[in-house]
This record gives structure tokens, C-alpha cells and sequence, in this order.
């Protein structure tokens, strides 16, 4: 997936993101403006879980995102 179609669009992916991790707040999707390390650190910091942990669930998440490839 290319995260530079993800920041041009962030606002329609907004909501597939929340879907996905309905943890992130408006204000944190705000902060992450498409950026995916940003990303990766608010599902990290909002769930508990480790780096790794984050960067495989975007990883899965991106290989359902068919349709923006």
C-alpha cells in the first residue's frame, strides 16, 4: 500500500482506521494525519501492545485495503 495515497486521502481512510482500532480517538487520527508510524505509535500506546504487534496488524490491515493498492 502506498502511504503517500493514505495521507491524500486520509480522510476517507479515517474511518476504515477507526473501524479497524476503535480505541484512536478523532484527535489522535488528527495527530496521525496518514502517517504511518504515527499510526503505528497510537495503536501501540492506545492498546498496550509492542511495535511489532502494531506493525503486523497495519500489515494485516493493508492487505484488506484492496481497492487502494
Amino acid at each position: 500500500m502506498n502511504w503517500d495515497q493514505v495521507e491524500g486521502n486520509w480522510k476517507q481512510f479515517k474511518g476504515k482506521i477507526k473501524e479497524q482500532w476503535g480505541k484512536l480517538t478523532d484527535d489522535h487520527l488528527d495527530t496521525i494525519a496518514g502517517k504511518r508510524d504515527q499510526l503505528a505509535g497510537k495503536i501501540q500506546e492506545s492498546y498496550g501492545i509492542s511495535k511489532d504487534e502494531a506493525e503486523k496488524q497495519i500489515a494485516e490491515w493493508e492487505k484488506k485495503q484492496k481497492d487502494y493498492k
